[in-house]
């Protein structure tokens, strides 16, 4: 079988979902674990996947009218 790839949003998600889960226990051990498993998504994607392409992109380009064109 080929390997699966598994993409930076997905990972990206679950991180937040175990955030919120951290935010919303009032065990404070729960939180710290969930905090924790969170850090380790967040490493695992910086580690894996390059950051997207965050360069500014160039305006779009348009042609300039010759006499007697119509735009």
């Amino acid at each position: 079988m080929g390997n699966i790839v598994i993409g930076r949003q997905y990972f990206t998600r679950q991180a937040t979902t175990l955030l919120k889960f951290a935010n919303s226990t009032t065990n404070a051990e729960l939180a710290a674990v969930l905090v924790e498993k969170a850090a380790n998504l967040k490493s695992q994607v910086d580690e894996t996947s390059p950051p997207p392409d965050q360069s500014p992109r160039a305006p779009d380009v348009e042609m300039p009218l010759h006499d007697g064109e119509a735009p």
